[in-house]
C-alpha cells in the first residue's frame, strides 16, 4: 500500500474516531466554559473552577489533536497533488515528511479514542513495592520508580512523591507517586501488575544471574464529590517521625501519617508534606483512590467471571519481563508486545506497551460482553 492509499484508509479511521470523541459536543462544551469563565463570581469558588478547568483542558486536548491531524492530512493532499500533476520532487519529498508526522499523530488520536473509561482522564496515583528478595528487589523497585517518573517527565506531566521508604542497604521498599496530567491514569493503568527483572546482579560478587520481582499498583485520583463512604470507626491513624536523608532535611516532629482501613485491609502512608495535617489529607486522598479502584475492579470481575485464563495481579503472575542478560528484551505477557532496547524502556519510553495494552484491553472488554 502506497502513502496515498494508506493515508486515505487512515483518514476513514479518523472519521470513526471523530465519532467516538463526540467532537461536536466537546466544541460546544468548550464554548460554554468560555462563557462561564466570563461570569461574575466564577473564580470565587476555586474548587469548582478547578474542576471545570480540568474538563476544559481534557476537551481542548482532544479537539486540538484531532484538528491538528486533519490539517496535516489536508496539507499532505495538496503536496501530493503538486507532486503528481507537476512531477514536483520537492513537493513529493515534503509530502513524505508530512505523512510521517501524520501517522505519528494518528497514533495519539487512536490512543485517545481507546481511553474511554470513566476514570481515564484523571490523575494517577502509582504505588511501587519491592517483592521478596531483599536488596535485589529493592533495587529493582527503584528502577521501576525511575521508569515511571521519567515517563512522566517525557510527557511534561508533573509528579509528586507522596511517600518513599528506602531499602535497608540499597533501593526502595516502596514508593507512592502522584502523576498529574490529562489521561495519566488511563495511560499508566497499563503498568499495574507484577514486573520481573532478569540480570547479572550488581550485588553478587560471583556475578550470578538473579530474578527479581516488584509490583506496581495504579489508581485514579478521585474528586471529593465522588461518594466513597469511609467511616471513622473503620480507620486506625498512626503518626510517626518521618524518615529522611539526614542533616537539615530531617523532620524532627511526628508528622508522618499511616492510615489503616480495616474493612479493605488497605494501608496507606504519607510523610513528604510539611505538616501532619497535610500528610493526613494526602493519605486520605490515596485511600479514597484505592477504594475507588477496588470497587471498579470488583465490578469488572463480576462482569467477566466466565472469562477464562484471567490472571490476578499477584506474585508469580507477572505482566511483563525485563531481560538484561544473556540478551536484552522487554516483553509484555498480556499483549506479546516486545521491545529490544531494555535501556530505552527503563528510561521511560513506554508508549509501545501502553498502546498495545489499550488495544488489548478494549478487545478483552468486548469479549467479556
Amino acid at each position: 500500500m502506497n502513502a496515498k492509499s494508506a493515508c486515505k484508509v487512515t483518514t476513514r479511521n479518523l472519521k470513526v474516531f471523530g465519532g467516538l470523541f463526540d467532537l461536536t459536543s466537546k466544541v460546544i462544551r468548550l464554548e460554554q466554559i468560555e462563557k462561564l469563565e466570563l461570569e461574575q463570581g466564577f473564580w470565587d469558588d476555586s474548587q469548582k473552577a478547578g474542576k471545570i478547568q480540568k474538563e476544559k483542558s481534557v476537551a481542548k486536548e482532544i479537539v486540538d489533536t484531532y484538528d491538528g491531524l486533519q490539517e496535516l492530512y489536508d496539507e499532505f493532499e495538496i503536496l501530493l497533488e503538486y507532486a503528481e500533476e507537476d512531477n514536483d520532487e520537492d513537493s513529493a519529498s515534503e509530502g513524505i515528511k508530512i505523512y510521517d508526522r501524520f501517522t505519528g499523530k494518528f497514533d495519539e488520536v487512536e490512543r485517545q479514542a481507546l481511553l474511554s473509561e470513566e476514570a481515564d482522564p484523571n490523575n494517577a496515583i502509582v504505588s511501587i513495592n519491592a517483592g521478596a528478595g531483599g536488596t535485589e528487589s529493592c533495587d529493582w523497585a527503584q528502577m521501576l520508580f525511575r521508569m515511571i517518573t521519567r515517563w512522566a517527565e517525557r510527557r511534561n506531566f508533573k509528579h509528586k512523591v507522596l511517600d518513599l521508604q528506602s531499602g535497608d542497604s540499597a533501593g526502595i521498599k516502596s514508593a507512592t507517586v502522584l502523576v498529574e496530567g490529562n489521561f495519566s491514569y488511563g495511560l499508566l493503568k497499563s503498568e499495574a501488575g507484577v514486573h520481573r527483572l532478569v540480570r547479572i546482579s550488581p550485588f553478587d560478587s560471583q556475578g550470578r544471574r538473579h530474578t527479581s520481582f516488584a509490583s506496581i499498583f495504579v489508581s485514579p485520583e478521585v474528586d471529593d464529590d465522588i461518594e466513597i463512604e469511609i467511616e471513622e470507626k473503620d480507620l486506625r491513624i498512626d503518626v510517626y517521625r518521618s524518615g529522611g536523608a539526614g542533616g537539615q532535611s530531617v523532620n524532627t516532629t511526628d508528622s508522618a501519617v499511616r492510615i489503616t482501613h480495616f474493612p479493605s485491609k488497605i494501608v496507606v502512608t504519607c510523610q513528604n508534606e510539611r505538616s501532619q495535617y497535610q500528610n493526613r489529607v494526602q493519605a486520605m486522598k490515596v485511600l479514597r483512590s484505592r477504594l475507588y479502584e477496588m470497587e471498579i475492579e470488583k465490578r469488572k470481575e463480576e462482569q467477566a467471571q466466565f472469562e477464562s485464563g484471567k490472571k490476578e495481579i499477584a506474585w508469580g503472575s507477572q505482566i511483563r519481563s525485563y531481560v538484561l542478560h544473556p540478551y536484552k528484551m522487554v516483553k509484555d505477557h498480556r499483549t506479546d508486545c516486545e521491545v529490544g532496547s531494555a535501556e530505552r524502556v527503563l528510561d521511560g519510553d513506554l508508549d509501545a506497551f501502553i498502546n498495545s495494552f489499550l488495544r488489548w484491553n478494549v478487545q478483552k472488554t468486548d469479549r467479556s460482553k
